[in-house]
């Protein structure tokens, strides 16, 4: 529902870069000041898309909200009431909101039209815009919206703005996130969207450009999806684009070659770490049968992660008659530890020695691991007494 105090140029004219305006109040506001005029063409932040910024008066515009009607600039500088003052948007965040909203609109009602799905949350971000649907699609689907959506971008339709009166808006199928009474705006894109928004929008469906759908998840029992449109997503190709060429040519294969390459790398690298793991084990019980005795074992070993820490620690607490203790770190950066015995419970050992040396850790009678600060001369020497 439009309702207005001050008058709202971007709804005459999206397309207004700069205005004039009699500012008719500035009051002091934590990091700078609340600015009201008598007429703008700043936008304010609202139903998903947030506000323009740019110069009013020679100050910095740097968010705009609106108030019962009544549009508020947040500026970093005062202006004078009673004064007239040059406003000037910043066009090219705008129009790519613009191109934005209106894809928006594009593929929501492709949606809803194809698949009775809702959108019930749409949301500008600096990444992407997303799109929260009622419902779950898969990638077929998506896609064939997107391909759909792109037509009508192709088709360069006009989009069409209207206030129509109570009893045509009774008898109008437009989509609408609540209800609505009194002035309501619609927006029509033939053959795509019928929408109750106070956004701004291209005037015809071709400014959108492109418009490309990047990823999707599930999402509050429906779908999350996210779309760039116009330049956005001719940048966001040509990143693309740019990675997976330069991963191409450290592979030594075509672009289009670049996933199987990948894939065949992993493959390799998997079968690697099992042959790893394997030898790994291998010296570590040749190790262990070598330290194997009646006492307790205090052993350092370099680069080991927590998982290797784990496993050598096991295969010592086989072979001790107390427990086995295995570290692995610097007195830099601090240890990590694992704590292992078949014939006590080494929480008690686990606890002391996390006092003792500023660590934290855990586990069970049988195993327990953590982290630790100190010198490893006085670590070890803590564990053998």
């Amino acid at each position: 529902m439009i309702n207005d105090m001050t008058e709202k140029l971007f709804y005459q004219d999206a397309y207004c870069k700069t205005f004039t305006a009699a500012v008719t109040g500035c009051a002091p506001r934590e990091g700078g000041y609340a600015v009201t005029l008598d007429r703008t063409a700043f936008y304010p932040e609202g139903g998903g898309q947030p506000s323009d910024t740019g110069t009013l008066g020679g100050v910095r515009v740097c968010g705009v909200h609106e108030k019962d009607g009544e549009i508020v600039h947040y500026t970093d500088g005062p202006l004078t009431p009673g004064d007239l003052v040059t406003g000037e948007i910043d066009w090219a965040r705008r129009f790519g909101f613009m191109q934005h909203h209106t894809g928006e609109h594009i593929v929501s009602g492709i949606l809803h039209r194809l698949y009775g799905l809702d959108n019930v949350g749409f949301h500008m971000g600096h990444d992407a815009v997303t799109i929260d649907l009622n419902g779950e699609l898969n990638a077929e689907q998506l896609r064939k919206a997107e391909l759909l959506a792109n037509e009508s971008i192709y088709a360069d339709l006009p989009v069409e703005v209207s206030y129509p009166s109570p009893t045509e808006l009774e008898t109008l199928p437009y989509r609408s996130k609540k209800e609505l009474s009194g002035r309501v705006r619609i927006v029509t894109i033939p053959g795509s969207d019928i929408c109750a928004c106070c956004g701004t929008h291209c005037a015809r469906t071709g400014e959108v450009g492109i418009l490309k759908l990047i990823s999707s998840q599930r999402y509050k029992g429906g779908l999350r999806v996210w779309l760039l449109c116009g330049e956005r997503a001719v940048n966001d190709y040509e990143e693309k684009l740019s990675t997976v060429s330069r991963i191409a040519a450290m592979l030594s294969v075509k672009p289009a070659e670049a996933y199987d390459a990948v894939v065949r790398l992993s493959d390799e690298l998997s079968a690697r770490k099992q042959e790893f793991s394997a030898l790994q084990e291998q010296l570590f019980m040749l190790k262990a049968d070598r330290l194997a005795g009646p006492e307790n074992l205090v052993v350092f070993e370099e680069n080991c992660t927590p998982g290797e820490l784990r496993r050598f620690c096991l295969i010592l607490s086989e072979r001790c008659g107390g427990f086995a203790a295995v570290l692995s770190g610097n007195e830099t950066d601090g240890w990590k530890y694992a704590l292992g015995s078949k014939s006590q419970d080494v929480r008690v050992l686990c606890k002391k020695l996390n006092g003792a040396f500023s660590g934290r850790g855990g586990g069970t009678a049988v195993l327990a691991q953590g982290s630790l600060q100190g010198r490893g001369e006085a670590i070890e020497s803590f564990l053998r007494t």
